[in-house]
């Protein structure tokens, strides 16, 4: 069939007019008002709670700019965020964590937030926190909640046992905490359970404190995994807890955190290493009169040095609302609300002026002791790595897993981080 000029012009304003309702960025209604979407990967009751609160009470002040709720999950958000930037769908305002950005950012997928956010928050948190979404010359994320891993410990049983009680001031160094952990085990109960299904974030990151790094960046910007003498004093201790001492379940190695809850309730572990925001799920399903209590992770070489993944708020590149959706960053993140956002969490804020709050500086729940440990967080050793991701799920993954489980050795391990990991850095660095 001819198409009649008019014709022509009829379709293509239809097309023009579709795509623009098929756009995933923010758009302007009708009325001229904005819409930014705003995806939030809050999980606990309370996190989503606070957040969605939030949205609404900036909806209520800024009726020219309403921010949609979008709720994601943390088990897909890293696969789910590339396929929505690049079939030009993603949300305005995106809730990750710091390492999970580097791909995003040298990709072009998230906006430059130089210039967009004001001096009140920039200058709130500290540069230590903007390192760990800094890539290249560009900030692409506002890092805004973070958390230590800490020991949860059977407050009975250690207290039974008469060893001192490590504090922030005062905590185990990593021989007097394998010695603890020998101490406490016996009567059909192990000194620790380490939950390592995930086991390099939490090795890499406890690593630090023993001088750590692994990850080497030369004069020329290339990136090299050496596994020294530092990086091995956390998976040497595991191991030989594991191996050596009797002192670690060994069936705890492929579990995650939560499921070495209920053998620590039930006795069967005197201590389990959590990231601090566990100790909500400890207080809601802790039986009646079960006694816990926080300690500090121990120190080494570098003190109680550690390192840390923030969770971030960054802005899609293809966003027409950069300004927009600062200004809710930056509303979302004042002080009180980053406290708001932090109790929700059960996690500690970025912000030095929420840090303050005195509600996360009580000693119930051990808030105190988490709030002592921030000064010593740093950033993650894998933070501006490009290739981390597969570095981490094909070779580093499965490497931990055998060597805590004593399948191979000490060499082997080091053989694999360094010449497997540096063949797959090396695709990211050409």
């Amino acid at each position: 069939m001819t198409r009649t000029p008019t014709r022509i012009l009829t379709l293509f304003a239809c097309a023009v007019l579709l795509l623009a309702g098929c756009s995933g960025g923010g758009d302007g209604a009708d009325d001229g008002r904005i819409t930014l979407r705003f995806q939030s990967l809050a999980w606990q009751d309370e996190s989503v709670k606070a957040n969605r609160e939030l949205v609404r009470e900036w909806n209520a002040g800024h009726p020219d700019v309403r921010v949609e709720y979008v709720q994601g999950s943390w088990d897909s958000v890293h696969d789910q965020l590339l396929t929505s930037f690049e079939g030009g769908e993603a949300p305005d305002i995106i809730h990750d964590a710091s390492d999970d950005l580097a791909d995003f950012a040298y990709g072009g997928y998230l906006a430059d937030l130089t210039g967009l956010l004001p001096a009140r928050l920039t200058s709130d948190i500290p540069e230590r926190s903007w390192e760990t979404v800094t890539f290249g010359d560009g900030v692409y994320g506002v890092p805004f909640l973070q958390e230590p891993r800490v020991l949860i410990a059977n407050a009975t049983l250690l207290k039974e046992s008469g060893l001192r009680i490590p504090t922030p001031e005062h905590p185990w160094t990593w021989p007097e905490f394998r010695q603890v952990t020998k101490e406490l085990s016996g009567d059909g109960t192990y000194g620790v359970a380490w939950p390592l299904k995930e086991p390099v974030s939490a090795t890499l990151n406890l690593s630090l404190s023993t001088g750590g790094q692994l990850f080497h960046r030369g004069a020329d910007g290339k990136v090299t995994v050496r596994f020294e003498t530092g990086d091995q004093v956390v998976p040497r201790t595991v191991h030989d807890q594991v191996d050596t001492d009797h002192s670690a379940s060994p069936t705890t190695l492929g579990s995650g955190g939560s499921d070495t809850l209920p053998g620590f309730f039930a006795g069967k572990y005197a201590m389990v290493p959590l990231g601090f925001s566990y100790r909500q799920q400890i207080e809601q399903q802790a039986p009646e009169g079960f006694d816990w209590q926080v300690l500090p992770a121990p120190a080494g070489a570098d003190g109680l040095a550690q390192g840390v993944s923030p969770q971030t708020l960054s802005i899609a590149e293809d966003s027409p609302h950069k300004k927009e959706a600062a200004a809710f960053v930056d509303f979302l993140l004042q002080p009180d609300n980053m406290v708001r956002l932090a109790l929700g969490d059960w996690m500690l804020p970025t912000g030095v002026q929420a840090l303050k709050d005195p509600a996360l500086h009580t000693d119930e729940q051990g808030w105190a002791t988490g709030t002592a440990l921030a000064e010593h967080l740093r950033p993650a050793p894998a933070q501006s790595v490009r290739g981390y991701a597969e570095w981490k799920d094909k070779v580093a993954t499965p490497a931990l897993q055998e060597y805590y489980s004593g399948a191979i050795g000490m060499d082997e391990l080091r053989h694999r981080l360094e010449e497997d990991g540096n063949l797959v850095l090396a695709r990211y660095q050409r």
